[in-house]
């Protein structure tokens, strides 16, 4: 009897590169039962909380992100880097040394940079997943030596010397299983009114709930329906602007449902949040993260506003009025909505991690 694969699985720091390595996790354990698949990520990433309770064998080394700003705490942080680096490349190598892994898969990040350094030292099969149109750091760093590299982006490419595949992003299995009318029972939502769909990721994003504070009494007005995401923290602050046509929630658990009953979305543009539209087919006007790391959020809307999918409106350009009448002005279009959850589904890539599996697979073998 064959002896079990062991896959060491490795990237975070935000869920934009744990959730895809989660997924890729998951579809070989469902393919192959007996593999072991360990996850390496970092004690200050967003995988110290989400790793424990998905029960999964895990370990995190003490390595953080260099800081860009130039406070005090900032510097502080950045001179224990040394010392948090040799004891991570410590760890890394006596996890190597008792995992003996047959395949390394890394989805970036800061957390990923070392088990990908080890594995391509030690000739060790390697697959690099990039979700970003502008490849991470990372990725930039290992794609040549490794021995395949799956982007999200045809744009991507042009940043990476190596041939990469383009498989798009792993999301969620049943993200575009969502039923309208279950959605819309789901908020007590009205079948014959437009819904708008606003989230900012996963801790919901100041500058959406600001705008959308101003923009509301707009909306209720026009008789336009609002599923409103603020992220935990946020909600108290917005809550009061709850009734029959607004719905402000803290967090959705059941995205396929809020997708399937929106007819336009408003968010960020991170890069699983952009296949997840595409994936769905949905119309919607992305708002970048002005601080995300090399502007990659910007490039990722770009790509979607590029082929008509989305409309991209930058956060210094954010004005509430303006941004109120583009909605209605869209909601008050359906051919023009149809047209852009044309463009969007043509780009979505719902066998995502499918492809990459088989990928990773094709490596071993």
């Amino acid at each position: 009897m064959a002896s079990p694969m062991k896959i060491i699985m490795t990237g975070g720091g935000t869920g934009g590169h744990l959730f895809p390595a989660l997924a890729i996790g998951d579809e070989i354990m469902e393919r192959r039962p007996d593999t072991i698949v360990h996850y390496i990520g970092s004690s200050f990433g967003i995988e110290k909380d989400v790793l424990p309770v998905k029960n999964v064998a895990h370990s995190l080394l003490p390595i953080r992100g260099l800081q860009r700003s130039m406070n005090l705490g900032s510097i502080g942080i950045n001179l224990l880097l040394p010392g948090r680096l040799l004891s991570s490349i410590a760890k890394v190598k006596s996890l190597f040394n008792d995992l003996n892994p047959d395949l390394v898969i890394g989805t970036g990040g800061y957390a990923a940079a070392l088990p990908l350094r080890e594995s391509i030292r030690r000739n060790i099969p390697t697959l690099i997943q990039e979700q970003n149109s502008y490849p991470g750091v990372t990725t930039r760093w290992f794609a040549e030596k490794a021995n395949s590299v799956c982007i999200a982006f045809e744009e991507a490419q042009s940043f990476i010397k190596k041939k990469c595949i383009l498989a798009g992003n792993p999301v969620r299995k049943e993200i575009n299983t969502g039923n309208r009318s279950s959605g819309l029972s789901q908020y007590g939502f009205d079948d014959n009114k437009k819904t708008l769909f606003l989230f900012g990721g996963s801790q919901g994003s100041l500058a959406l709930n600001q705008a959308m504070d101003k923009m509301i009494s707009h909306f209720s007005i026009a008789n336009i329906q609002v599923i409103w995401q603020t992220g935990k923290t946020l909600h108290s602050a917005y809550s009061h602007h709850e009734n029959d046509t607004t719905r402000v929630v803290p967090f959705i658990d059941d995205m396929a449902n809020a997708y399937a009953a929106s007819d336009l979305v408003l968010s960020r543009s991170g890069a699983i949040t952009c296949s997840e539209l595409t994936v769905c087919g949905k119309p919607s006007i992305l708002i970048p993260f002005p601080g995300a790391a090399a502007d990659h959020q910007t490039k990722n809307a770009d790509t979607l506003a590029k082929y008509g999918a989305a409309a991209l409106v930058n956060e210094q350009d954010l004005n509430p009025e303006k941004l109120a009448a583009m909605i209605q002005s869209l909601l008050d279009n359906s051919s023009q909505l149809e047209k852009m959850a044309s463009a969007s589904k043509s780009l979505g890539k719902p066998n995502a991690t499918s492809e990459i599996v088989n990928q990773a697979m094709e490596i071993i073998s």
